[in-house]
């Protein structure tokens, strides 16, 4: 085998590989029609696809809660190591708090959690 057609075979390969993604793709793909077969809402007659957009406010609250788990993650191996590092651990923790806080009243002062 030359290089000319090992170029061509890998062309060949690439081409067949896209067209699978492309197959694949179409055969995995969600209507933008509501469905009337599948009820959702508690059996209410579906008016709209059930993947349709939220309202902004959503995601915000969604990037709190988003900031509040990567606390934990932050917190969970603090705790493991908060007893060799000593005060140096402590005031890091503090300070991280702190600035979750801030982050917290700045979110709540700019109308975030408001419901209405």
């Amino acid at each position: 085998m030359n290089g000319f057609t090992a170029a061509l075979s890998l062309l060949a390969l690439a081409l067949l590989a896209v067209a699978g993604l492309y197959g694949a793709a179409q055969a995995l793909s969600i209507s933008s029609e509501p469905s009337a077969a599948q009820p959702f809402g508690s059996g209410i007659e579906p008016v709209e696809h059930a993947f349709s957009r939220f309202h902004v406010r959503w995601y915000t609250v969604a990037m709190l809660f988003l900031a509040f788990d990567m606390e934990m993650v932050f917190m969970y191996p603090w705790t493991l190591v908060v007893s060799v590092t000593g005060t140096g651990a402590v005031v890091e923790m503090f300070v991280f708090l702190a600035v979750l806080l801030a982050g917290v009243v700045y979110a709540w002062r700019e109308g975030a959690l408001r419901w209405t």
